[in-house]
């Protein structure tokens, strides 16, 4: 099969026009398949139809995207908007605004739902953006090549929230 790339600017899809890229969709544009579409012809592979994907932390995510997470990333919501929180001036956090559906905080949301345990929310939004201050603090002082994975930090925190919830 030949792809052919459309000229740089050309769009390729609802709205999105940029000189500096070149867009191909040829599931969407040249063969003409739909969300559906690829799904029929997952499931006639005999394959598990994969989850619709996005960012764990997606300002486009819909409250029962969120709902549906594991305890791990509703965690590091929750961190995410903490550490963000005192630095918001024009947004109420990760979904921006309030609507008539959901608050503007996902950490609201996931406590309104009791998706975590409102003392382990608590102990995050306490503790967890100093901590992670310290964390990237001494990292820095480190030579690149040694520096500790942010991966290290999100595991201790994760083991501390976890005894905390226990």
């Amino acid at each position: 099969m030949t792809l052919h790339l459309p000229t740089a600017g050309v769009m390729r899809t609802e709205g999105i026009v940029d000189a500096r890229y070149d867009y191909l969709y040829p599931l969407l544009h040249e063969w003409h398949w739909d969300r559906d579409a690829c799904i029929r012809r997952i499931e006639a592979e005999g394959l598990p139809v994969p989850p619709k994907s996005s960012c764990v932390i997606c300002a486009h995510m819909r409250s029962e995207e969120v709902a549906q997470l594991p305890r791990w990333v509703l965690r590091l919501i929750v961190l995410v908007e903490a550490r963000a929180a005192p630095r918001l001036r024009n947004v109420e956090s990760l979904w921006r605004r309030a609507t008539k559906a959901r608050p503007g905080s996902m950490t609201m949301f996931i406590r309104q739902r009791e998706l975590l345990d409102p003392d382990e929310i608590d102990a995050i939004v306490a503790g967890a953006p100093v901590d992670l201050i310290d964390f990237q603090r001494v990292a820095a002082a480190i030579p690149v090549e040694r520096r500790p994975h942010m991966r290290e930090w999100i595991d201790r925190f994760n083991e501390g929230v976890e005894k905390l919830a226990a």
